[in-house]
């Protein structure tokens, strides 16, 4: 599938309209009855103009690293392993898709004094005194102010920029050792990073900084250019600390075990897929296992003891499986995503049987990023080019009566189509083709997804019903 951003462009800072003092609900939420609409369904009309519910968050912000990011993720910290409670901090790493690739840098960011409301039961009325910021709210070069559901005051964002040899395809940060991080750049090759001094230099500080776009030249630890092609898979051990896999486009994974502060990397790959390797994803609980997603719609389970052979391999998708998540929580169970739109879900212990447990088709291009709750085993989350991030929860059954006494208790606020899943929990729009999302494993709730836009940060209200009223 194609996975570059078309036509990055910086991003730029617009003037405000209007003061945030002035603005009403009536600005923000349209007077009449609200109305759920679907991309590639509905078309809108001139005078048309799409407005979120802020009811239906209970944050939503979005900011912005300075060029597109095709790839991110969430650096864990030591602030509590299960928060719950605002005022939030989150750390992360993205690599950019900058115009010229001597542009590319690696964002090491954090986001703090994040602050957002507790979740209703039922969503208070639309005519509520809540004060919303406008649609041409004011947005810097690093920090981007896309609306607060809870109108709170803006988060404070931190970033340092390590350059970064051309376009970072794909970033992941090791589960153990946060600050170590992998970059699969498009330049053919796979990069190991230590970023522990820009970290601590974040965390000691809570002003905003680096507003002069300031980029610091910075050795990688590791340099693996075995690669015959760039690629885009790339995967930590959760078991094993250091041990990495990295997939590209000539069909072929390599395994890296880590010796000390440095990596061998096997110079015989794993070979077994007809096209590009799109995705890895190692298995939550055996250290030897991982899984791989290809162009020629198959999902293959490898045995890192068994030799350089596929354990099993199955037709997936009838298009290119572009992306997997590995369940954490409930180990059987793996999803994937294809270029046709749907993604599936599978239960690998019935892997030499019929394994398909679920089959959806409700986004209309392809699926971008598919990751399950590190918090509820049956509750996923998926991004697609058709501009729409959607939550599902697998266990939830149409009940009529329950919708009924629901809509009784919200009125007109509830207006959604019939024809939906009743898996499909939260709607998000607003982001231009989304890229890729993931779940924080800290703090219930919170995703964070990049876009050609930039980032949003998001907490649906009802996405965080069975969370503990207290954690440490």
């Amino acid at each position: 599938m194609p996975r570059s951003l078309k036509n990055p462009k910086k991003s730029k800072k617009k003037n405000r309209s209007s003061k945030k003092e002035d603005a009403s609900p009536s600005s923000v939420v349209p007077s009449a009855a609200a109305k759920v609409w679907q991309p590639g369904v509905d078309e809108m009309e001139e005078g048309e103009e799409l407005q979120f519910d802020p009811s239906a968050y209970n944050y939503l912000r979005g900011f912005n690293i300075g060029w597109p990011c095709l790839s991110f993720d969430v650096v864990q910290d030591s602030l509590g392993l299960v928060r719950t409670e605002f005022p939030h901090t989150l750390y992360g790493v993205a690599g950019t898709q900058a115009d010229q690739q001597s542009a590319n840098y690696i964002g090491i960011f954090k986001l703090s004094k994040i602050t957002g409301k507790k979740r209703d039961l039922v969503p208070s009325s639309l005519n509520n005194d809540e004060e919303m910021e406008d649609d041409d709210s004011s947005s810097s070069d690093e920090d981007e102010d896309m609306g607060d559901a809870a109108g709170g005051n803006a988060p404070v964002l931190q970033i340092k920029k390590v350059a970064h040899q051309g376009c970072v395809n794909r970033i992941r940060s090791m589960t153990q050792e946060p600050h170590i991080c992998a970059t699969w750049g498009d330049t053919g090759f796979v990069q190991v990073w230590d970023f522990s001094s820009h970290l601590n230099s974040l965390a000691d500080s809570d002003a905003p900084n680096n507003r002069d776009g300031t980029v610091i030249k910075q050795t990688p630890i590791m340099k693996f250019g075995g690669h015959k092609d760039e690629g885009y898979a790339i995967d930590w051990s959760p078991v094993v600390p250091g041990r990495l896999i990295s997939g590209d486009c000539n069909k072929c994974i390599h395994l890296w075990e880590p010796t000390g502060d440095s990596w061998k990397v096997d110079s015989t790959p794993f070979t077994g897929h007809d096209a590009s390797v799109e995705d890895l994803q190692w298995s939550p609980t055996e250290a030897n296992i991982f899984a791989s997603s290809s162009v020629d719609g198959k999902i293959a389970i490898w045995d890192t003891r068994e030799g350089k052979k596929p354990k099993f391999i199955f037709k997936a998708h009838d298009a290119d499986v572009n992306v997997i998540s590995w369940n954490r929580l409930a180990s059987c169970m793996i999803a994937s995503g294809s270029d046709d739109g749907s993604f599936s879900i599978r239960d690998l212990r019935e892997i030499k049987d019929d394994s398909l447990v679920a089959h959806f088709k409700y986004h209309k291009k392809p699926i971008t990023s598919v990751e399950w709750s590190p918090h509820e085993a049956s509750t996923l989350a998926v991004s697609s080019d058709d501009h729409q991030l959607t939550i599902w929860d697998l266990s939830l059954e149409r009940d009529k009566e329950e919708e009924a006494e629901f809509k009784a208790k919200v009125k007109e606020q509830v207006n959604a189509p019939e024809d939906l899943p009743p898996q499909l929990l939260f709607v998000h729009q607003g982001q231009k083709d989304l890229k890729e999302l993931h779940w924080h494993p800290q703090i219930p709730g919170m995703i964070i997804s990049t876009a050609a836009d930039g980032f949003n940060v998001l907490m649906p209200t009802n996405i965080d019903v069975t969370l503990p009223s207290a954690a440490s």
